[in-house]
C-alpha cells in the first residue's frame, strides 16, 4: 500500500506540475543498427530509408544501439554514426539483448552488457546517457530492480521508458516471412495493418494517460529499426501528423515529469503507463488486453483476409 499512496502522490504532482498540451510523440528506435539480412533491402539501405523519413518531415528521433547487432564492427559503427552526425540522439540498450528477467542471468553480466555498449557508443554524435531496458523488463526480483535503478543513478543514466509500447517487430516478422516466400507479394494489406496497429496502440494509451494523469502526457514511441519501417516509416509519421499529434523530440519528451516516476513493475515488458495502471491496481480495464498483445489481433486479421 505504500508504493500506491506514494505513486499515487508522485502522478498527482506530476500533473499538476505540467501545463495542459496538445499531443505530442516522440519516434525511438530499437535494436539498432541492425545487419542482418532482409528481403527488399539491404542494411544500408534500410538505414538510409529511415533517416530519409524522419529527414523529411523534420522530426529528430533516437537510436537505442544493441552493439552485438552491428554496431560492434565498422559497417554497423558507420550505420549509427550516420544517426548522429543527422542530428539523432544515440542510447544504450545492451550488447547482446538479454533479458533480465531471466532466473539465469546475474545482475553483474547485464550491468557489463550496458558498460560494454558503452564504450562503443560513446564516441559517436548524438550519444546521450540514456538506457533502454531489453523487453522493457526491469528484472524478475526486486533485488534486480533494485539493483539496476542504483546502477543507472551511480553511473548517471536516465531511465529511457516507452510510454506508447508497440508490436512492430511482430508485424515485421510477418513481413519478411511473406517476402521470403514470395518476393512479388502485394503488401498492401501488411502496411495497412501496420498502421492500424500504431493508431490503435497511440489512442488507446493516449487514453490511458488521461486516467491516470488527467492530461495528455509527451508519449515516448517505440519501434525498431527493421524492415518495416524501412517501408514504411514515413507513411506513419505522416499518420500521427494526420491525427493532429505534434512530433517533438525525445529529449523533449523525457522532460515531462511523468517521466520521473519508478512504478514497481509485476507483469514482464509494458508500458510505463501500463505499468502505472498495474502499480495503480487498476486491474484488467478497458482497452487492457489490446495493449498486452504483440499484435493478435493484427496477425489473425491477415491471416483471415488470405
Amino acid at each position: 500500500m505504500k508504493i500506491l499512496r506514494t505513486l499515487f502522490c508522485i502522478a498527482a504532482l506530476a500533473a499538476s506540475a505540467a501545463p495542459a498540451r496538445a499531443q505530442s510523440v516522440a519516434f525511438t528506435f530499437d535494436d539498432g543498427p541492425d545487419l542482418e539480412a532482409t528481403p527488399r533491402l539491404s542494411p544500408q539501405q534500410r538505414n538510409a530509408a529511415m533517416l530519409a523519413a524522419l529527414d523529411k518531415h523534420g522530426v529528430k528521433a533516437a537510436l537505442f544501439v544493441t552493439a552485438g547487432n552491428g554496431a560492434d564492427r565498422p559497417e554497423g559503427l558507420a550505420l549509427a554514426r550516420a544517426w548522429g552526425e543527422a542530428g539523432h540522439a544515440i542510447g544504450n540498450h545492451t550488447m547482446t539483448h538479454p533479458d533480465l528477467n531471466s532466473a539465469k542471468l546475474p545482475l553483474v553480466q547485464y550491468q557489463q552488457e550496458i558498460l560494454d555498449c558503452d564504450k562503443i557508443i560513446s564516441t559517436l554524435p548524438g550519444y546521450q546517457k540514456w538506457f533502454r531496458y531489453t523487453f522493457l523488463r526491469e528484472g524478475n526480483t526486486p533485488e534486480k530492480r533494485d539493483g539496476m535503478r542504483a546502477f543507472l543513478k551511480q553511473h548517471g543514466y536516465r531511465n529511457a521508458y516507452v510510454s506508447l509500447d508497440t508490436s512492430d517487430w511482430r508485424l515485421n516478422g510477418e513481413l519478411v516471412r511473406v517476402l521470403g516466400a514470395d518476393p512479388n507479394a502485394d503488401l498492401a494489406p501488411i502496411r495497412a495493418a501496420y498502421l492500424a496497429h500504431l493508431k490503435q496502440r497511440a489512442l488507446a494509451y493516449r487514453a490511458l494517460s488521461q486516467r491516470l494523469q488527467g492530461r495528455d502526457i509527451a508519449q515516448v514511441l517505440l519501434l525498431h529499426h527493421n524492415l518495416i519501417n524501412a517501408l514504411w516509416l514515413d507513411d506513419a509519421i505522416a499518420m500521427f501528423k494526420g491525427m493532429g499529434w505534434s512530433i517533438t523530440t525525445p529529449a523533449a519528451a523525457f522532460a515531462d515529469p511523468v517521466y520521473l516516476l519508478e512504478p514497481d513493475r509485476p507483469a514482464a515488458g509494458q508500458s510505463l503507463l501500463l505499468s502505472m495502471a498495474r502499480s495503480l491496481g487498476l486491474g484488467k480495464f478497458d482497452g487492457w488486453l489490446r495493449l498486452q498483445d504483440d499484435g493478435d489481433y493484427e496477425i489473425d486479421a491477415l491471416k483471415n483476409a488470405r
